[in-house]
């Protein structure tokens, strides 16, 4: 039976089944992941970015086509993750943007969209690189608009469209060597195809709930088996090949409290941003413009951004010890190499905190060395003495993130050999937000003043227990009860944990608070922490929430206004 036009129903129900298919295959085009540092699983980076957009859709009260394709479009864009999931926005960017004016869609409409969309995924990357989703798509939107010539059935052109898309993520280990010499095809492609078989399931109506995981035939087995067996080509570079240590990822909201006034022009942050790093991609529509970047100057990329609008969603991964990482978990036995002994690294960055949650969120920041202690356990000048000679360097920064600390880390700097600068941190969010303005590149008294101007631009909370009955400030505290303590002052007491974080955080926020980090210590839970992030999203509609793991003691919560 021919399908002549996709209405409302049938575009939704395409979007809901590709959303539904990449989900189920996401380990899938995990197990693809092949290049140095990716940003994140390119299968679970895509399968997030098409539900946003599928929640979109869904949640659109349009009464065409055409106005579910702007509502897809924006999803995908604020719900992009990764190198893979951005270009899977822009793809669909052009394809929503062919579609805009259209009821419904015809053959032609539908093979026109998918060739627009590849034009504007094309232009939104500033080097393409063949070999990569973009191949794919290209490949199938060429197939769709040859097979206009001589059908106009819905289902023949998304048939086309697919099969011109498998062709094309056949050829990408031809196109780009990383994929030829582990022999696999490239990850993103793979799961923009399994997008597209959920589009033609949908439209001729082949689609079962739970028969839909994809088994890979004999071909992708062995696929599949490369990858296993070469691991990855993780181990195959060393941190000396990547040029710029930081994956950096912002959205910025345009005209949301600008530095500048300058109108904002995408092509002119792509090549100011050109400048300081690569792997570089900047997409924007009328409302945001979001930004993924590899460099060694984050704060020059966020400082790019404020100019036009208030951050959301910033992000910010350590490239190198993510290197470092997969390579440990690689299982190839290394042939035996001469070992020489290791040299003193440049920069040794020394932070006070507890907790392997803790230390795992500072190391990704670029941390080189953990002392155990903060409340309770404060590390003796000998202990960060001690630290600071173990790290081999030729000049230290100290973040102690806690007041207590501060004077003993003074004290160790005036009894080492190498120039060391102590960053006055009192918490552990002022010591994370000291990160962000850590450049490997500058001198050691530029990095000391850039870092602890930035204290200043956080406000830190913390929630723990009452040991006794007492009054401060005005405040009565009760034995037993929970304590909300921002930037050391106690603001809170209420014998609901959930009650007592959710009041700290009502006097934390104001209208300049873009973003809450929450951190769960060992007394903590994932439920409580979610249930206080819901309760932001309610109240706060404009708030990003971030929840992460610290397995702190004596603190079940940490908590980060920025």
């Amino acid at each position: 039976m021919s399908i002549e036009r996709i209405t409302k129903k049938e575009f939704s129900d395409m979007v809901r089944v590709a959303a539904h298919r990449l989900e189920k295959n996401a380990k899938f085009v995990n197990s693809l992941n092949v290049f140095p540092v990716p940003d994140g699983d390119t299968g679970t980076n895509m399968s997030l970015t098409i539900q946003s957009g599928f929640k979109s859709v869904n949640e659109s009260e349009a009464a065409t086509v055409g106005g579910l394709g702007k509502a897809l479009a924006k999803g995908l864009l604020m719900g992009a993750r990764g190198n893979s999931g951005v270009i899977t926005s822009q793809i669909f960017r052009g394809f929503s943007k062919s579609i805009e004016s259209k009821d419904d869609l015809t053959a032609d409409d539908l093979a026109k969209a998918f060739d627009d969309g590849v034009k504007t995924a094309y232009k939104a990357v500033m080097k393409p690189v063949e070999g990569t989703i973009l191949t794919v798509a290209k490949y199938g939107a060429n197939a769709a608009v040859e097979a206009t010539k001589t059908s106009d059935d819905i289902a023949v052109i998304m048939k086309a469209a697919l099969d011109g898309a498998k062709e094309g993520l056949a050829k990408t280990p031809s196109l780009l060597p990383v994929l030829k010499e582990v022999n696999v095809v490239d990850s993103g492609g793979q799961g923009l195809v399994f997008i597209y078989e959920g589009f033609l399931e949908a439209l001729t109506g082949e689609t079962t709930a739970e028969s839909d995981e994809y088994t890979p035939n004999e071909g992708e087995m062995d696929e599949m088996v490369n990858a296993t067996h070469h691991q990855s080509v993780q181990g195959q570079f060393t941190n000396e090949d990547i040029k710029n240590g930081y994956c950096t990822e912002m959205m910025v909201e345009l005209g949301q409290d600008p530095t500048s006034d300058e109108t904002f022009d995408n092509d002119k942050m792509r090549d100011y941003l050109s400048t300081i790093g690569d792997s570089l991609i900047v997409v924007s529509d009328d409302e945001v413009v979001k930004v993924h970047v590899h460099t060694n100057y984050p704060r020059k990329v966020w400082e790019e951004g404020r100019k036009f609008g208030s951050l959301s969603k910033v992000k910010i991964d350590n490239m190198r010890i993510q290197h470092e990482t997969i390579v440990d978990k690689d299982e190839v036995v290394p042939a035996p190499a001469e070992k020489k002994p290791a040299g003193p690294i440049d920069y040794a960055v020394i932070a006070v905190s507890t907790g392997d949650g803790l230390a795992k969120l500072y190391e990704s920041l670029g941390v080189t060395n953990i002392i155990s202690g903060g409340q309770t356990m404060n590390p003796s000048t000998n202990d960060i003495v001690d630290a600071i000679n173990a790290a081999n360097a030729k000049r230290a920064l100290i973040l102690p993130n806690n007041g207590n600390i501060i004077m003993a880390a003074k004290q160790a700097a005036g009894l080492v050999d190498i120039p060391v600068a102590i960053v006055p941190s009192k918490t552990i969010f002022q010591g994370m937000t000291a990160m962000l303005s850590f450049n490997p590149d500058a001198d050691l008294d530029e990095n000391e003043a850039n870092m602890e101007d930035s204290l200043d631009t956080v406000k830190s909370g913390q929630i723990t227990q009452a040991i006794r009955d007492t009054s401060i400030d005005g405040l009565e505290i009760t034995k037993g009860h929970y304590m909300g303590i921002v930037d050391g002052k106690i603001q809170v007491d209420n014998a609901d944990i959930v009650v007592a974080t959710e009041q700290m955080l009502d006097k934390m926020i104001d209208e300049d608070s873009e973003v809450i980090t929450i951190i769960i210590g060992q007394d903590g839970n994932q439920k409580d922490a979610q249930a206080v992030s819901d309760y932001l999203d309610e109240k706060y509609e404009d708030l990003e929430t971030e929840i992460h793991q610290g397995d702190q003691p004596v603190y079940p919560y940490l908590v980060a206004v920025e």
